[in-house]
C-alpha cells in the first residue's frame, strides 16, 4: 500500500523504531496518528516531526488496555476522519531471567503488551480497514519469535504468538482489500530493554566499551524504512537486519544448532 495520503496509525510511536516510523511516514506524505504509553515521548516526536496536527495526532495509550485501544480508533476517526492501516511497534522485552526465575505479574505483563495489544489492534481496527479501498496490516514480530534467547523465552512466545497470528490473519483476510505484513528485526540500537525496566544484564568481562559499540546493530533509522518498505510492497514477511537474515535461514537448515549458537552467546551475559 503506498502511504503517501494514507492515514497510518503507529503505536510505540514515543521511541525508538516506532518514533522514526512516524516520522519518516509524514516525510512520506502520510497523515500519522501516533500512539504511545508515553505523553512525554510523543510530544518529543512531535518536536521532531515539526509538522501541522492535520497530519499527525498525539494518542496516550496502554495498548494492553482492550478499552483505550477500542476509543483509540474512535479518536483516530474523529480526528482523521478515515483510517487506512496500522504499524503496531509497541512492545515490551522481559528481564534477562530464566523462566524459573521469572514472577508471574511480569510474564502476564509482556503476553499482555505484546501479544494481547496487537489482537486487541486487530479485533478493534479490521472492521474499520475493511471498509477502505486498500488498508494494510503491520506487525512486528523479532527473531526471537523463530529462534529462542534463553533469558527471553517469554518475550519470545509473545513474538512467536505474534507472528502466528499475523500469518493467520494473512491467510483470512487474503480474498480480501486488507493486506498484512510481519516483520521480524533483528537488533537495534534502540533503549527497549530500560523502557521495559529489564536492563539486568552482565556484560561480559571481555568486552570492552569500544567492543560493544562496534555490535552489528540497525539504527532505528534503517528499521523503520525497512518496515515502511515492506508495508509500500505489500510483503508477506520482512527480515530486518542481517542477524535476523541469518537466523532465520540456519533455523529453517538446522534449528537446534541456530538454539545452541544462541544459547552459547547468552551463557556470558546470564
Amino acid at each position: 500500500m503506498k502511504v503517501k495520503d494514507k492515514v497510518i496509525v503507529v503505536t510505540g510511536g514515543g521511541n525508538g523504531i516506532g518514533r522514526q516510523v512516524v516520522l519518516q511516514l509524514l516525510k512520506k506524505g502520510a497523515r500519522v496518528a501516533a500512539a504511545d504509553l508515553s505523553e512525554k515521548g510523543l510530544k518529543e516526536t512531535e518536536k521532531l516531526a515539526s509538522t501541522t496536527n492535520d497530519y499527525l495526532s498525539l494518542h496516550t495509550l496502554d495498548i494492553s488496555d482492550k478499552t483505550a485501544v477500542e476509543k483509540l480508533v474512535d479518536d483516530v476517526i474523529k480526528h482523521h476522519k478515515v483510517v487506512d492501516g496500522y504499524i503496531n511497534v509497541a512492545g515490551i522485552i522481559q528481564p534477562f531471567t530464566h523462566v524459573n526465575g521469572l514472577d508471574y505479574d511480569r510474564i502476564e505483563l509482556v503476553m499482555n503488551v505484546n501479544f494481547y495489544g496487537t489482537l486487541y489492534m486487530s479485533k478493534t481496527f479490521i472492521p474499520h480497514l475493511l471498509k477502505r479501498h486498500e488498508a494494510h496490516i503491520v506487525h512486528i514480530s523479532s527473531m526471537g519469535g523463530f529462534v529462542p534467547v534463553p533469558g527471553q523465552t517469554i518475550y519470545g512466545a509473545s513474538k512467536a504468538a505474534v507472528k502466528l497470528l499475523t500469518e493467520g490473519l494473512h491467510s483470512e483476510l487474503q480474498d480480501t482489500n486488507v493486506k498484512v505484513t510481519v516483520v521480524f528485526p533483528g537488533g537495534v540500537a534502540t533503549d527497549i530493554t530500560k523502557n521495559s525496566n529489564a536492563d539486568n544484564r552482565k556484560k561480559p568481562e571481555n568486552e570492552t566499551a569500544q567492543e560493544h559499540s562496534k555490535m552489528k546493530l540497525l539504527t532505528p533509522e534503517e528499521a523503520a524504512e525497512i518496515i515502511i518498505t515492506g508495508m509500500v510492497k505489500d510483503k508477506y514477511r520482512v527480515l530486518a537486519g542481517k542477524d535476523a537474515k541469518m537466523l532465520d535461514k540456519l533455523t529453517r537448515l538446522a534449528p537446534k544448532k541456530a538454539a545452541d549458537i544462541i544459547a552459547k552467546k547468552l551463557k556470558s551475559v546470564m
